[in-house]
């Protein structure tokens, strides 16, 4: 548990030295970063809602994917990424929930060279 506190903290660091993020971040704030690193249009402005929860989405997959939960299907003439939900994510309380998050967001930014 102690590792994974160093490494989320890690994360923490990375983003809001990077981003030059002053206040704390929010785990959905991540989760959008992750999304627009996905996606790969960072440079573009989405300002619809559909857009921002679709790039919530594509993050969550993401994420998840190694987990066994997702499975990526490809990439549509858009450039946006999809995934199929290969099965049914067990949570039982939120607590659950945040950890299996923060557990593959830690993952995610080892897996991408962010950090170590």
């Amino acid at each position: 548990m102690k590792r994974f506190h160093i490494n989320w903290n890690k994360v923490i660091l990375y983003i809001q030295n990077h981003f030059f993020i002053e206040k704390k971040i929010d785990i959905i704030g991540i989760i959008y970063l992750i999304g627009i690193q996905e996606l790969g249009k960072g440079k573009n402005r989405f300002s619809n809602k559909e857009d921002k929860i679709n790039i919530l989405h594509i993050a969550i997959c993401r994420i998840l994917e190694p987990f066994g939960y997702y499975s990526f299907l490809g990439r549509d003439k858009e450039g946006w990424p999809h995934y199929i939900l290969k099965s049914k994510i067990p949570f039982s309380n939120q607590e659950e929930q945040l950890f299996l998050i923060q557990k593959a967001i830690i993952r995610y930014m080892n897996e991408e060279n962010i950090i170590e």
